[in-house]
């Protein structure tokens, strides 16, 4: 029973904070999977089709857990769109990047410093260095987020080489649960983001790639118009 009670008041926690912050009467399906493994201290594999709340996962759990959550992200305009909304919503959120002058990064990296910031938003190339990974290593981070994962798998290393040294990120900060997402990831993908992410130890929730509200429909041409024809090359 003390057990049971615990889990029920954990998760009139999590739907608190749904709802007191987000402003959620409920979760959308697979969300409320996804910040039970990550609360039991799991790393997770979330396949979520785009528009399905990927980023709730790993916000409501860094809102419960205390502590700093890390996200990696590839853009600076998702980071700056995401640190905007939390904001507006009361959470303390902060991202240090290359759009920001000198003086904005020292002002972020200072609250994060001493522990207002509860979520940092970061791109791979800025979180690995040695210099952050040495800072943050400082502090309480109780979870990590890599958004657009499929990067580590596909074209991502080709050009962003720092996508392949997130790998690390499992070794340097052991005891912290690390989930990585994506909207585009095949079975093979899955496999190799677990592989060089999580080292097969992960659990992974996919939920589809469906967009109900977006259809493609393909029409066959009969005939084409006589203008067309007319400046065809000759063959």
């Amino acid at each position: 029973m003390p057990a049971q009670a615990a889990s029920l008041r954990a998760e009139d926690h999590q739907r608190r904070v749904l709802k007191d912050v987000f402003g959620y009467d409920d979760f959308r399906p697979g969300q409320a999977a996804v910040i039970e493994a990550l609360l039991a201290g799991r790393h997770v594999l979330a396949v979520m089709p785009t528009g399905a709340g990927k980023s709730l996962c790993y916000q409501v759990p860094a809102l419960v857990k205390g502590g700093l959550t890390i996200v990696v992200s590839p853009l600076v305009a998702l980071m700056q769109d995401q640190v905007a909304g939390l904001r507006l919503a009361g959470v303390a959120a902060d991202t240090i990047n290359s759009s920001l002058d000198r003086e904005a990064n020292v002002a972020a990296w200072r609250r994060v410093a001493s522990g207002q910031t509860r979520l940092l938003y970061l791109a791979p190339e800025r979180l690995m260095t040695e210099r952050m990974l040495e800072a943050l290593s400082r502090l309480d981070v109780g979870l990590i987020a890599i958004d657009e994962a499929h990067c580590i798998s596909q074209w991502g290393p080709a050009f962003r080489r720092e996508y392949e040294d997130l790998s690390r990120l499992r070794g340097l900060f052991p005891r912290v649960p690390i989930i990585a997402l994506t909207a585009t990831a095949d079975e093979a993908t899955r496999a190799d983001i677990e592989a060089r992410l999580f080292a097969g130890r992960a659990e992974t929730l996919v939920l589809g790639f469906d967009r109900p509200n977006i259809k493609l429909a393909i029409q066959t041409r009969q005939q084409a118009p006589a203008a067309a024809l007319r400046r065809a090359p000759p063959g």
